[in-house]
């Protein structure tokens, strides 16, 4: 199976024909589900290279990653998350999850309680919602503002595509200064979202997971798909591509997500740092020394 052709069906560069109604929740290219197995071990296979890679990022030292995960509630976020990160060193992980923002927050831009978590350099920083948030329940709220303190003569009919403008700006920067980006949007579909909630209903160790607000927002359906369309044309670049993934089978999720977070690392043709002559004859007297004893 190659996995990196499959992968690039799903991979948004150019934003300005996107079309949400193009992408099928629960797609799988093709794949029946007798072959979950294979997608297992090609998951498998997809972590230990990723610890591999983690491993060189961290000794090279020059680049950090930031994974980015958007998704509507039951989307599968924390699941995949789990999943695909489980084989890599948690020292060189931070997870960051971003729910309603605090009134410290609100007392400063948008950008700023994610700004303060961005990996440094040989880490990977993975944002559970992140500032995009500002595009979708911000954008399909608009009383949600009022808490933002702007000043009114800033809060126009432009302000969406300002936000835009903002974070574009803001991903280049990232970029330009060797923070690679990519973009997760775990899409569900409304009706594989309305079993995912009835199975935490249903099942008591999973009611800590539901919220009466959960169905609440599922009365906003329309106007989040729209958001999230609008937000994926217009946000979408080669530099910080966003990756449409259907999230109503998580094998299939899962092995996407994996893949395309190798497929980034190896993109920065990473390598160990190479040792001078100076420190190889270090190395070579330690060497001796340990010999000799």
């Amino acid at each position: 199976m190659n996995i990196d052709k499959l992968l690039k069906g799903y991979r948004v560069e150019q934003g300005k024909h996107f079309r949400l109604k193009d992408c099928d929740p629960s797609d799988t290219h093709g794949l029946k589900s007798e072959l979950k197995p294979l997608a297992k071990q090609l998951l498998a296979d997809g972590v230990q290279e990723m610890s591999r890679l983690q491993d060189v990022l961290a000794a090279q030292d020059r680049w950090g990653l930031l994974l980015i995960f958007q998704g509507l509630d039951a989307a599968g976020k924390d699941g995949t998350i789990k999943h695909v990160m489980s084989g890599v060193n948690p020292e060189g992980v931070d997870v960051w999850s971003f729910k309603a923002p605090t009134l410290e927050e609100l007392s400063h831009d948008f950008l700023w309680r994610t700004t303060c978590c961005l990996p440094g350099r040989g880490q990977i920083g993975i944002f559970n919602r992140s500032y995009y948030e500002e595009l979708l329940v911000v954008r399909v709220h608009p009383e949600l503002l009022q808490n933002e303190k702007l000043p009114k003569e800033l809060v126009t009919k432009h302000i969406w595509l300002e936000r835009f403008e903002d974070i574009n700006a803001f991903e280049r920067y990232l970029t330009r200064n060797g923070i690679a980006i990519v973009k997760f949007f775990l899409h569900v579909s409304k009706a594989e979202q309305k079993r995912r909630f009835m199975e935490r209903l249903d099942n008591p160790e999973k009611n800590w997971k539901f919220s009466a607000d959960d169905v609440k927002e599922r009365e906003s359906w329309d106007a989040y798909q729209h958001a999230y369309e609008d937000m994926i044309r217009n946000t979408t670049a080669k530099y910080a591509p966003w990756y449409v993934v259907p999230a109503d089978n998580k094998w299939f999720t899962r092995l996407l997500v994996a893949q395309a977070i190798v497929d980034t690392l190896k993109s920065l043709k990473l390598k160990y740092p190479k040792v001078s002559g100076a420190e190889k004859a270090e190395l070579d007297e330690a060497r001796k020394q340990l010999e000799n004893e």
